[in-house]
């Protein structure tokens, strides 16, 4: 068998309902309040298989209100139906007695729980650590807060609260200040010439995946020991992480990398360029490269006037090259760029690819033969097109088995299955609002 073959046959997204879970003997309690890395880390533990239980107070989590100009669909907004998927939905008031018992109950029931209360709160609830692991030596908390849970920021009460901030993670980590317009670009309005927030909400995806990440392995460790365990997390050191060598470079030189756009400090040519008809991005910053990318341009002059990494990493001369490839670029639309670029065959390497508008991306019927993106049809919702799973395996594939529930819609499923609540009790705790 080819190899294109046996790869569609391996990973097949279509063929994934025939294989089995990796993780379907695994219950998750989410009760992250507010907070996408705590639904982001569930719902990648869900696609795998684990029964995720989010539990929302009796009206709602806030997170389901975080959107876009307003957009909700039947109540919720559209960030949170896009993590609330494989996840079953039950409320329940852990702030009074009775919910307070519901929920151990529940505890005594999981193998994880992903809660993102400010530090303390689960503690005067008197549902901290300590409490939770007497009833259940196998459970593996996990708890993510913009300061984590120890250090002078986490402890001290006077320290404003800042969960929930995905700004406030993402300045926190000194990744913010990377990020923007240059201070010194004077044909920019000084308003814009500022530190900018990530588009998205990168902190809490990032503090979500490297939650997940520990999620997994605190339950390999647990196969072997039997034992569970506590995991801090904060979003902020989890994007600090990613944040390359913009700290060290300024620990060893003192020497701060400012914001240079688009521009990559490491390397150029390395970032995004105009064509006729909009963007495209370029790689060619070895010496060799840069030689290759001059070639296919027709501009041999810039690899004299350029010679160096060092030239071509000189902040200095950023815009000029810029402007010295995009006086031939621009007569080209996209796909002409990236027909020069492919049938380039000379020494060297370099890449171009086009930059997709989100039409565009909707568009690229690639991402839906990988399932990475997918139509997805709801009784209520209709057809929504959502982001699918991006790990590719080939016997324990993840899946997207429905996207997102109200707040509560399996109550009665899973206090009647899991904790024996009759119907009858069930009324009365809703009329209690303690569910």
């Amino acid at each position: 068998m080819d190899w294109k073959t046996l790869a569609r046959e391996l990973t097949d997204p279509s063929k994934s309902k025939e294989k089995p879970e990796a993780l379907d003997d695994l219950v998750v309690i989410d009760i992250s309040y507010g907070n996408f890395a705590g639904l982001f880390a569930s719902s990648l533990l869900s696609e795998l298989g684990a029964k995720v239980i989010r539990v929302e107070p009796p009206e709602g989590d806030i997170a389901r209100k975080m959107t876009p100009y307003g957009l909700e669909i039947d109540g919720t907004g559209l960030p949170y139906i896009v993590e609330g998927r494989n996840k079953y939905h039950i409320t329940l008031n852990i702030e009074k007695e009775e919910g307070k018992e519901i929920f151990i109950r529940l505890i005594r029931k999981a193998d994880i729980l992903i809660e993102t209360f400010p530090t303390g709160k689960m503690e005067k609830l008197g549902l901290g650590w300590d409490t939770l692991k007497r009833e259940n030596g196998r459970l593996i908390m996990c708890s993510i807060k913009t300061f984590g849970e120890r250090g002078y920021y986490a402890e001290n009460e006077k320290v404003p609260d800042a969960i929930g901030t995905d700004v406030v993670d993402q300045a926190r980590s000194g990744f913010a200040w990377t990020v923007g317009i240059p201070e010194e670009y004077d044909e920019f309005p000084e308003h814009t010439r500022v530190p900018t927030r990530m588009g998205n909400w990168m902190a809490h995806y990032a503090g979500g995946a490297i939650a997940a990440f520990a999620i997994m392995c605190s339950v390999l460790y647990r196969n072997i020991t039997g034992e569970g365990q506590k995991i801090d997390i904060s979003p902020a050191e989890a994007l600090m992480a990613m944040n390359n060598y913009a700290l060290q470079c300024y620990h060893l030189t003192g020497r701060v990398i400012n914001r240079v756009a688009n521009f990559e400090p490491a390397a150029y040519a390395y970032n995004y360029f105009r064509t006729k008809d909009g963007l495209v991005f370029i790689a060619g910053y070895a010496d060799p490269n840069w030689k290759a990318l001059c070639t296919i341009i027709n501009r041999p002059d810039l690899i004299e006037k350029y010679p160096t990494i060092k030239d071509r990493t000189n902040p200095d001369n950023f815009i000029p090259m810029t402007r010295e490839i995009e006086s031939v670029i621009i007569n080209y639309t996209r796909k002409e760029v990236v027909k020069m670029w492919l049938e380039y065959d000379g020494p060297g390497v370099t890449v171009a690819g086009e930059i997709l508008k989100p039409k565009e991306t909707l568009q690229f019927n690639h991402w839906f033969e990988r399932g990475a993106l997918i139509r997805v049809k709801d009784k209520e919702l209709g057809d929504l097109i959502l982001q699918g799973v991006a790990a590719k395996m080939s016997k324990t594939p993840p899946r997207i088995k429905w996207i997102c529930r109200k707040p509560g819609e399996d109550n009665e499923f899973f206090y009647l299955t899991l904790l024996n609540i009759d119907k009858e009790e069930l009324k009365k705790l809703e009329e209690e609002n303690i569910i």
